[in-house]
Formats: C-alpha cells, sequence, structure tokens
C-alpha cells in the first residue's frame, strides 16, 4: 500500500535511533521544564532549579544528559556555566509537544494554538 504512495520513504535506521533517544530524554517532567526556560534565554543551574523546582544537583544531571544528546549546549563564563537550547528544532519539538498535550482528547480547533513558541532568541 505504502509503497504506491508518491515520494513515500521510510527514515533510516539511524534516524529512527536518534529521534527516539530525543523523545526519551523528553518524557521527563523536570526536562520539559528546563528545556522551556532555556527557550526564554540563557540561564544558570541555579536559576534553572528555582524555575523547575528541582534541586540543582538534578538539574545539573539532567542538562548533562540533554547536552549530550545535543539538545542544550553550554557556556563557560568563569567558574559558571550558562546553558540555552540547541537549535530552533528543539523550539519547534517542544512547542509542537506541549500544543499537542493541551488538545489531547478535548475535540478542540487545533489551529488555534494555546502554547505560543517562545520568541527567537
Amino acid at each position: 500500500m505504502h509503497k504506491s504512495l508518491p515520494d513515500f520513504e521510510m527514515p533510516n535506521e539511524e534516524q529512527v535511533h536518534l529521534a527516539a533517544e530525543s523523545f526519551r530524554l523528553l518524557s521527563d517532567p523536570t526536562r520539559i521544564k528546563i528545556l522551556w526556560a532555556l527557550l526564554q534565554g540563557e540561564s544558570s543551574v541555579a536559576c534553572l532549579a528555582e524555575l523547575a523546582d528541582a534541586a540543582p544537583t538534578a538539574v545539573s544531571q539532567h542538562l548533562a544528559k540533554l547536552r549530550l544528546a545535543g539538545l542544550v549546549k553550554g557556556r563557560r563564563e568563569g567558574t559558571f556555566v550558562y546553558y540555552s537550547a540547541a537549535d530552533e528544532h528543539v523550539r519547534r519539538l517542544l512547542a509542537e509537544g506541549l500544543f499537542h498535550a493541551d488538545h489531547i482528547d478535548r475535540g478542540q480547533d487545533s489551529s488555534a494554538a494555546v502554547w505560543p513558541a517562545p520568541a527567537a532568541s
């Protein structure tokens, strides 16, 4: 059936694996909060901990995993590290996930976004 569709192509194994890993990392509520905060602008672990209502050590561990997955990046300034979302793809991915969550089983018009994408930094 699908082979008859023009331009139909399954993603390759590497793409599937990397996408699944990104979704796995986004399955934690604290990580969602951290990423949302980072989409608003660069931030330190202490500030992110306060925003996410989590211990700084836990936030630091979450950031390490998100950084290894390429979802966040860090910038060192003296003894501090300031984090930000890696790129526009992260912004769109998270905004779509939150938008989808807001429309699950509600029968709402999917054209009216409740979660606007944060302003580009």
